[in-house]
């Protein structure tokens, strides 16, 4: 490979909160190129305690599409899961566990000119590792995109002693200025674990705080009930969030 085109390829960061999705996912060793053991280890499937095998929680794929880069390799934690990745390849998603890991893209069969290595963290999620941009101008990149799945979720107000609210995912607003009696209509989220808090609509602190699982190709609606100042006598009606799984997809 010319000197030239080695010290185009360079070193890239990726940044940013990577989550949720489902999609077909190749197990461990179905593609002929991945050279990850297939006993165990940071990226395997586990079994359950009948022997199944349960279904991957997520999964990488890699498009290449820098249109002056040569054919690329692609390894995670050191083990090689890509070969010889041509321009307008695509590959089939590959099976790993979620947390981070340290993604390197080289030339194929040259892992001395690396394109990227960095830590990635993948949630339960199906993910596109995109190279896009050129070499000589210096643009080559890696774009990482979360795939279609996400779960859809809308909020009711159903709380009568509960002001307008905004609803929050960590430090995130989902929803705005609920008020009693609003529904908000369906958001696609990633799928995967959250925090959320109810506020007092433009307040900072929460009246309520909950954990969810959401599941993609799953419709979820959250109501808020009960009081929020129980008046006397109504034991059991303290302000709380129920989760309800919504339309055919409840019953499977």
């Amino acid at each position: 490979m010319p000197v030239s085109r080695r010290a185009a390829l360079k070193t890239i960061g990726v940044a940013g909160g990577l989550t949720a999705a489902s999609g077909t996912v190749f197990a461990r060793g179905e593609h002929k190129d991945d050279e990850r053991p297939t006993d165990g280890g940071k990226g395997s499937t586990e079994d359950d305690h009948e022997g199944r095998r349960k279904a991957p929680k997520a999964a990488v794929r890699v498009a290449h599409f820098s249109p002056d880069a040569p054919n690329v390799d692609v390894y995670v934690e050191g083990d090689r899961v890509l070969a010889d990745v041509a321009y307008g390849d695509v590959s089939p998603y590959l099976e790993i566990a979620p947390g981070t890991y340290q993604v390197t893209i080289t030339a194929a069969d040259d892992p001395d000119t690396v394109a990227f290595d960095d830590q990635v963290t993948f949630g339960s999620a199906i993910y596109t590792v995109a190279a896009i941009g050129e070499l000589e101008p210096g643009t080559f990149r890696p774009k990482v995109l979360v795939d279609a799945g996400s779960a859809l979720v809308r909020a009711v107000h159903a709380s009568p002693d509960a002001p307008a609210v905004d609803i929050y995912a960590g430090e995130d607003p989902l929803f705005e200025n609920l008020a009693f009696g609003e529904e908000t209509e369906y958001l696609a989220v990633p799928a995967g674990d959250y925090s959320l808090s109810i506020r007092p609509a433009g307040e900072p602190d929460a009246v309520a705080s909950f954990d969810v699982s959401l599941e993609a190709g799953t419709a979820y609606s959250g109501y808020a009930i009960g009081y929020l100042n129980p008046p006397e006598g109504a034991t059991g009606r303290d302000f709380t969030v129920e989760l309800t799984v919504d339309g055919a997809m409840a019953d499977e």
